[in-house]
């Protein structure tokens, strides 16, 4: 193999300036190799070694469970590029091994009034909590999506449905709370819950429920009768 320079490499054809441009997806095995084994060898520049051990493992999976010792027998592949690269195979294993984390399952309107309850009663400013649900409605992600002053929040359906997006999420269900501790929805409450509704159905994730929240007690507008 006629060895080329690295730096005689476009600069558009480089590993990581295409994943910067175009994301991981789009890169070939050897290139996101090169991206790991970082440089090359007086032989061979870092596209054409990653190229090599592939040439000597027929496949991701020969390659996953090769040993120190069979990565060291490679040209150009020492020890400190043997390390990295079985490090960066472990944590591939291991990321793979890891299932996504769920917060429970929503079976009724009263199992997600009293978790928001629990999460959002007595506090002194306003906070906008979302619960992003999977098809069969397990909590995939809980999270604060805004934070507002002593009597009003700043929240966007934009803003939410890019989580929503960001998680995979199938349904929504969003809270509030009231500091002043009466749960009761204003005229505001109601008209957030159409917009989130709308821009819900025009996405494709259904908002589930919105609840707002008091001292001790809750509103759900999908009981009340302002969600379909």
């Amino acid at each position: 193999m006629q060895t080329q320079k690295f730096i005689e490499v476009p600069t558009q054809s480089r590993p990581r300036e295409r994943l910067a441009e175009f994301g991981p997806a789009a890169l070939a095995n050897h290139e996101l190799l090169a991206i790991m084994l970082r440089t090359g060898t007086k032989d061979y520049n870092v596209i054409q070694l990653s190229m090599q051990v592939f040439s000597h493992f027929d496949d991701l999976f020969m390659l996953k469970n090769a040993s120190m010792e069979e990565l060291m027998a490679l040209p150009g592949i020492g020890k400190a590029k043997a390390i990295e690269l079985m490090a960066s195979i472990e944590l591939g294993k291991r990321m793979a091994r890891t299932p996504l984390l769920k917060e429970g399952t929503v079976t009724s309107s009263q199992f997600a009034g009293k978790l928001l309850m629990n999460e959002l009663h007595g506090l002194h400013q306003e906070i906008v909590v979302g619960l992003f649900l999977n098809t069969k409605n397990e909590i995939i992600k809980k999270e604060t999506i805004f934070i507002g002053s002593l009597n009003s929040s700043v929240a966007h359906p934009r803003e939410i449905y890019r989580a929503a997006i960001k998680y995979s999420s199938a349904r929504i269900i969003i809270a509030h709370n009231h500091p002043s501790g009466n749960p009761e929805p204003s005229e505001a409450d109601l008209s957030f819950t159409r917009r989130m509704s709308e821009a819900g159905k025009l996405i494709g994730i259904e908002l589930l429920d919105h609840f707002i929240i008091g001292d001790d007690s809750y509103v759900s507008l999908k009981e009340l009768g302002e969600l379909e």
